[in-house]
């Protein structure tokens, strides 16, 4: 493949996970009885710029469609995250009521309620529909387009330069990041900042999170990384934030090169440390791949033995990590009975690949009630997370004789 941050050929592979559906396309119970498509699941590293990637073998523009089924405000935890995150940023960058704040890939309104609330003018960019139906339903104003060059054009044409743009888990998901960044730089204002959430590439390497590996994140990013993709556009990192959410994320401050922010020493910091722990070079992604195959085989065998000892194993959270998971571990509702999850829109739905059913929350309960000597166990051996709250251990064990 061509590398999409420096246009090197791109042949070393990190970890190849086989083939996977795509991770959010959960299935009527009629779509059970046809054909599901499987793409590659192969993550390769550029060692010209270090950029951890897939290929693009599911278009951009057919994940996030109208059946796209992920609600950021269902995540409580998430919601509050961004609570936080709007207090914080309000105070720091002194943000008022001629401000302007643009967020790309705003979902649901979950983050831009907050500057409504706080009588702050803002704009959501949100490709799929039914997520930007919900947001306008918030009294978030989104156009629903993809961010690129052309977006950017259009909204300085008819808004202006945009002193705030936020980007919580998007920078991950662009397949063109060139273009994404060129459209960052065009739409914001001067002494405007960017700030961009995204899982930090170490963490993933540390915990062995093979399970943020789905067909949605087309690049697996660093500090570096992401400093180079940004400074395509001339663009430059003036501070980073370190986050337990997804897993580990970062949260990086960015701003036009020479901008009015000093560069903060936690930059340069964390710079050092991706070095040390040898992300500019081979070996730390070597080995990888025969870790990620021990929690396969070790979650395999903890299911057969339940199994096999007349118990039922439940999952909480029907959460794209955990589809890569059942998928490359090759799970089904043999192993895994259903799976809870608060979100309605996926509730009735079957998971890709797997095809377990989806119920809600209270299908814990009602079939904990309908079973003699039950009990909840968490087992510890997948790395899937629950959202920004931190990682939860799942599956969990229902325990049914």
């Amino acid at each position: 493949m061509i590398c999409r941050l420096c246009g090197a050929l791109v042949e070393r592979v990190f970890v190849d996970l086989r083939h996977a559906p795509a991770s959010n396309s959960f299935l009527t119970a009629t779509q059970l009885h046809l054909p599901e498509t499987y793409f590659p699941l192969r993550v390769m590293v550029c060692d010209s710029c270090r950029l951890a990637q897939i290929d693009e073998y599911k278009a951009h523009d057919e994940i996030f469609n109208a059946e796209y089924v992920y609600f950021s405000s269902y995540s409580h935890s998430w919601v509050q995250h961004a609570r936080t995150y709007v207090d914080h940023v309000v105070e720091r960058l002194g943000l008022h009521r001629t401000s302007q704040v643009v967020e790309i890939a705003s979902n649901d309104g979950y983050l831009l309620q907050w500057f409504v609330k706080k009588g702050i003018p803002c704009l959501g960019i949100e490709p799929a529909k039914a997520t930007a139906a919900a947001a306008e339903q918030r009294g978030v104003e989104s156009w629903t387009v993809f961010f690129g060059r052309g977006t950017a054009n259009r909204l300085v044409r008819e808004r202006g330069p945009s002193d705030l743009i936020v980007g919580n888990n998007v920078l991950a998901h662009v397949p063109d990041l060139l273009d994404f960044c060129g459209g960052l730089a065009l739409a914001l204002a001067p002494a405007g900042t960017i700030t961009l959430e995204f899982p930090h590439l170490l963490r993933l390497l540390d915990e062995c999170q093979f399970d943020t590996i789905y067909q949605e994140h087309f690049s697996y990013l660093s500090l570096h990384t992401a400093a180079r993709a940004l400074g395509t556009a001339n663009l430059e990192i003036w501070d980073v934030e370190e986050l337990p959410t997804h897993g580990g994320s970062l949260r990086v401050y960015a701003q036009h090169r020479g901008g009015p922010h000093d560069v903060s020493a936690h930059v340069s910091q964390l710079l050092g440390r991706e070095v040390a722990a040898g992300l500019e070079a081979e070996h730390a992604y070597a080995g990888f791949a025969e870790r990620v195959d021990r929690i396969k085989c070790d979650l395999l065998a903890f299911l057969v033995s339940e199994r096999r000892a007349g118990r039922s194993v439940a999952a909480y959270g029907a959460a794209a990590k955990g589809n890569t998971l059942l998928n490359f571990c090759g799970v089904h509702s043999d192993l895994v009975a259903f799976c809870c999850d608060a979100n309605p829109n996926k509730q009735g739905l079957f998971m890709p690949g797997s095809h377990i059913p989806v119920l809600p929350p209270e299908a814990l309960r009602e079939r904990r009630h309908h079973r003699s000597s039950s009990s909840l166990a968490a087992s510890a051996i997948s790395s899937s997370d629950s959202g920004p709250s931190g990682r939860y251990h799942w599956p969990l064990q229902l325990s049914m004789p």
